[in-house]
């Protein structure tokens, strides 16, 4: 009876001290639940159906894979992605290497910026360069967590947003469930045209965000620091698994419930091609508390996901040219070119989808990098990749890389 009782308490304090580990990989998350995956997400599901449902599924696996060489990196070594890089390249390559990463930044944040003021237009019909303002200024507010408080507010501020997204757009499919058989039949990898193929190369080849795989070495390392010890080491890698896991599964979820909504209620339905349509479409198919609650999912996805993109940003400028900027003034700064594009009266859901295509030029720069680095024994020691690991990862790279050019290609062609 004792042994079973501290077994039992044994396993209950292994259980907690693992969800005590819990969050880097939540803030990480975000970026799979941006305002850019809504809009792609949407598009799929209104014009096709069921059908891109395995692509959500495969991009999923490999964005669990890949946002856990990124923390493992960090605990490992001690260092983050770009503090790694910035120390093996010579001085021209770095600032050359920095140039690329925050442009790619740059052009994430800008597409949050954008898809939060969407959201504020469509919940209390500001203008959209108002609601660029007033996201500019909510993200300073949840930065400042992060850098008058502790990582830790910062990171239970974005769960509870992450929450809000899981909410605003899985609530939906309980007032109009999608087809089981549909669903199920939509996990069979085919396509149907060429317009197929572009879809899911926007949807798989952009999956893996750069910002994304730079943040999270560092938001591992930051939050549970390095330890010389490989036992230690070790229980935080293996903890981490459970993060990125559940983190991924979470924000997998919300991806296919996005798809699954629209190929339910806005199949074959007009002007379904922007986020605004997409809104209007939902409401009039499911009634005004759905469309709101909608528009509440889409506002907390670009503000939690500008707020990490403009933290990645920064993470990035440390480790490559060692120069920080307090948060805040970041923000300011990086708030400028989605307020231009706002002003302008570029069509919002365009300038989200360009900027996914400008993004996908920095993928290979942060996935190559990362999984030699995560093979290499010199640079991890014991925690090296396993062959099978390396395999995977590889094969990841090159399917996401390859996708990624062809949508650069066809996007370039016109056929976007």
């Amino acid at each position: 009876m004792a042994v079973s009782t501290l077994a039992a308490e044994s396993a209950t304090t292994r259980v907690w001290s693992r969800l005590l580990l819990l969050g880097p990989a939540f803030v990480a998350a975000i970026a799979y639940v941006d305002p850019g995956n809504v809009a792609a997400n949407l598009t799929a599901g209104a014009n096709f159906g069921y059908l891109l449902v395995w692509v959500l599924v495969a991009a999923n696996g490999m964005a669990v894979l890949i946002q856990y060489q990124s923390a493992k990196l960090g605990l490992a070594t001690g260092m983050s992605l770009p503090e790694i890089l910035g120390k093996r390249l010579g001085t021209g390559r770095r600032r050359a290497y920095w140039v690329q990463a925050e442009v790619v930044a740059g052009a994430t944040d800008m597409a949050e910026v954008i898809g939060g003021a969407v959201a504020l237009n469509l919940l209390f019909g500001l203008p959209l360069l108002t609601g660029g303002f007033i996201i500019g200024l909510a993200s300073m507010v949840l930065l400042s967590l992060q850098s008058h408080r502790s990582q830790k507010s910062f990171e239970l501020a974005i769960l509870t947003l992450l929450g809000v997204i899981a909410v605003g757009f899985v609530s939906g499919l309980f007032v109009a469930p999608p087809d089981p058989g549909g669903a199920f039949a939509g996990l069979v990898p085919r396509f149907e045209g060429t317009d197929t193929v572009l879809l899911a190369a926007s949807m798989l080849g952009a999956t893996v965000m750069p910002h994304a795989i730079y943040l999270h070495s560092a938001l591992a390392r930051d939050r549970h620091g390095f330890s010389e010890d490989p036992a230690v080491r070790t229980r935080l890698i293996r903890a981490t698994r459970f993060d990125v896991a559940g983190a991924l599964l979470l924000a997998g979820i919300v991806n296919i419930a996005m798809l699954l909504l629209a190929a339910t209620s806005l199949r074959g339905v007009e002007g379904t091609d922007t986020i605004a349509g997409a809104h209007a479409a939902v409401t009039s198919a499911l009634g005004p508390v759905i469309g709101v609650v909608f528009a509440v999912g889409l506002l907390a996805s670009g503000l939690a996901s500008t707020s990490v993109g403009c933290y990645a940003g920064a993470t990035i400028m440390g480790g490559l040219l060692k120069v920080r900027i307090p948060l805040l003034i970041r923000r300011t700064i990086t708030l400028i070119p989605a307020l231009l594009v706002l002003g302008a009266g570029i069509e919002p859901t365009l300038a989200l989808v360009l900027s996914q295509v400008l993004l996908s030029f920095g993928i290979p720069f942060a996935l190559i990098p990362l999984i030699r680095l995560t093979g290499s024994r010199k640079v991890m020691g014991i925690h090296a990749d396993s062959k099978a690991l390396r395999f995977a990862g590889w094969t990841s790279a090159t399917l996401i890389v390859g996708l990624n050019c062809v949508l650069i290609f066809l996007t370039v062609l016109g056929h976007q």
